[in-house]
């Protein structure tokens, strides 16, 4: 799929402006620095092309804010224990984590008729700042001076899910528990992140290949 990735990037940051939060602002410009807007989501799955994590975030931003709607009717008293603001910063900034681990490569890939080709894409390396995946963005975040709420901060941590509880280890798995019936939000962004790379983001050749 085609992305535009200036028209992606100017959304992204006017959707982020939107809160209003302390230290937005140098987040934008840490992120312009780690090559945040024009990354892949992903090296060989959802949206793993130049600007694709931008994208991505902005599915999930817009899937969050519409279940959010959705659910405010369905449970009414949500909308002020899930404010707009939070469900924007969470959901866009979720995946941060990814902006310093994919390189261009060449790769080999198979052609229709059964040969191999070159062809261009990414490798990925966890060289730069080995901290894990939610946990890493939310330390980034952190360090460049964004004020966060616990919510926001669990949530991005346990957007993964049970797809990274560390060794599966007890303790883990009491902590996101806790967590998801402690902070709606954190239900909210993990559904948002599977529904935006499950359906959204599926790629033709991805279902083929099945």
């Amino acid at each position: 799929m085609e992305i535009d990735v200036k028209a992606n990037k100017e959304e992204f940051i006017e959707l982020l402006r939107s809160t209003e939060r302390e230290g937005v602002d140098d987040v934008i410009e840490e992120l312009e620095a780690l090559g945040f807007f024009t990354a892949p989501a992903s090296c060989s799955q959802h949206l793993n092309t130049e600007g694709g994590l931008v994208e991505h975030s902005l599915n999930v931003c817009k899937v969050g804010l519409m279940l959010r709607k959705q659910m405010n009717e369905l449970e009414p008293g949500l909308e002020n224990e899930v404010p707009e603001d939070r469900v924007k910063i969470a959901c866009l900034l979720h995946d941060v984590c990814k902006s310093d681990i994919y390189f261009r490569t060449v790769k080999k890939r198979k052609t229709s008729i059964g040969t191999w080709e070159d062809c261009e894409g990414y490798k990925i390396s966890y060289k730069n700042f080995p901290m894990g995946h939610g946990e890493k963005s939310v330390i980034m975040l952190m360090g460049m001076g964004l004020a966060m709420y616990d919510d926001e901060m669990l949530a991005i941590r346990w957007h993964m899910g049970a797809w990274d509880l560390p060794m599966q280890s007890s303790e883990a798995c009491k902590n996101i528990d806790v967590a998801r019936k402690q902070y709606p939000l954190c239900t909210l962004v993990q559904c948002a992140d599977t529904l935006a790379a499950g359906i959204m983001e599926r790629k033709g050749e991805t279902l083929d290949d099945l």
